[in-house]
């Protein structure tokens, strides 16, 4: 058995029970804080936590402790357990004194576009000259620009690229995310994007799920019906490696009446949804979602009390996508008006090379504290547990909660949750554990 224990623990923060898969309305506000405390890992899931004034010494957590007498090079000193045999068998037994540092669940991103190709910083040049998001996509750019750029890459070359962006989530604390296909555009550019989230998925620690997004823009080459129904041919295939399926259902890109005959064929292979709505207009995507049983709405720039009201009573998880409002100058979600409704509510990235080009959960956690007026532990329970339920993993991840997994983030000493939404820049994190 391999264990860590995890001593002089600040402030752990997002302490959950179990059995609670979301948090909605008021109770986003609810995760548990427990001050000078410990946490016990044992192979890879959280064994138990507890207050330090409850052991009076390593042996009351069932350990023998045999300590380095070599000093760490730089920060909290780590101490070495080894050599105690159980039943079980050998353990291997890592104490850690995490000297007033917090312990927190790592970010959950449910919402990325991270496998791509190449940049569109040229884009960014169009943008700082006044074109919208809509008039570069009209001009031709946009996703189709990333869908060019797709073709003419190889698979290696795109695993290769993409990792880049993985390893640089993961290392700013993110343990699960979504990964959408969708600058395909065809089907052997589609499946290209599958199998390397499928790579990515099999050589990373963090957990990861796939969602299909043929309906990203209409490919080159198609109209706009034959388009529609090559997604729906692509549904077969791709369903062998998704775990999901999405639309852009919005202005300019696929209505309601595309998105419904999509989604219905999606739901005879298995593909349950997650919707691109009401980032450029009010679409109906939240309705036509809700209808399908999605498992999340997402963008949500442009809401109405109808969505709302379409929401309530519902298993699907609004996801709001700050980033992108920052990057593209579009209003920011209602996230108080859904909260105050008693709506679950999670936040993610949107990480892609058009409109959010960062994955970096932090930033949108502080974004959720700044310009959506949620309170830092309403933003918490946003990119950790609510953000685990948008992909559908949030009984394995997403909180402090005894049998879970471990994946967590340690900060540097004297961290708490609002100075990480208000120093949103100076680095916090010591480790970040899976």
């Amino acid at each position: 058995m391999n264990t860590k224990t995890i001593i002089n623990i600040g402030e752990l923060v997002g302490i959950v029970p179990e059995g609670v898969e979301r948090l909605c309305g008021a109770d986003m506000g609810s995760m548990g804080v427990l001050r000078d405390a410990w946490l016990r890992i044992e192979d890879g899931r959280i064994a138990d936590f507890g207050k330090m004034e409850d052991i009076d010494s390593f042996a009351s957590l069932g350990m023998t402790s045999k300590m380095s007498s070599r000093p760490s090079d730089r920060g909290p000193r780590q101490l070495q357990i080894g050599g105690v045999k159980q039943a079980s068998g050998e353990i291997s037994d890592t104490v850690i004194d995490a000297k007033g540092g917090m312990v927190m669940p790592a970010f959950c991103d449910s919402h990325t576009h991270l496998v791509y190709a190449g940049s569109r910083e040229g884009e960014f040049l169009d943008k700082l000259a006044g074109l919208s998001y809509e008039e570069i996509a009209a001009r031709g750019g946009g996703i189709l620009n990333s869908s060019d750029l797709l073709h003419e890459t190889s698979e290696d070359d795109l695993f290769e690229q993409s990792m880049v962006r993985v390893r640089e989530v993961l290392a700013k604390g993110t343990a699960a995310l979504e990964i959408k296909s969708g600058y395909g555009l065809r089907p052997d550019g589609e499946m290209k994007m599958l199998r390397v989230i499928a790579r990515i998925r099999a050589a990373v620690p963090a957990l990861v799920r796939a969602t299909f997004l043929g309906a990203h823009a209409v490919g080159r080459g198609y109209t706009h019906e034959e388009y529609v129904r090559e997604v729906i041919a692509m549904i077969p295939q791709a369903a062998e490696l998704a775990d999901y399926i999405d639309v852009f259902c919005d202005k300019g890109f696929f209505t309601v009446e595309d998105t419904d005959r999509i989604l219905t064929e999606g739901a005879r292979y298995g593909l349950r949804p997650k919707i691109h709505a009401n980032e450029l207009a009010v679409s109906g995507g939240v309705q036509i979602g809700v209808k399908h049983n999605a498992l999340s709405v997402d963008h949500l720039e442009r809401t109405t009390d109808a969505e709302i009201e379409a929401l309530k009573g519902t298993d699907t998880m609004p996801v709001m996508l700050p980033g992108s409002s920052f990057f593209l100058g579009l209003p920011y979600g209602r996230a108080r008006d859904f909260v105050a409704a008693g709506l679950p509510l999670a936040l993610a990235s949107d990480y892609n090379p058009g409109s959010s080009p960062s994955g970096d959960m932090r930033f949108v956690m502080a974004l959720g504290c700044i310009k959506m007026k949620l309170t830092p532990a309403e933003a918490l329970a946003a990119v950790t547990l609510n953000g685990a339920y948008a992909m559908g993993v949030s009984t394995e991840t997403g909180s402090v909660t005894r049998g879970k997994r471990a994946d967590l983030i340690l900060t540097e000493p004297g961290w708490n949750l609002t100075r990480l939404a208000y120093n949103y820049t100076t680095p916090f994190i010591r480790e970040v554990l899976f």
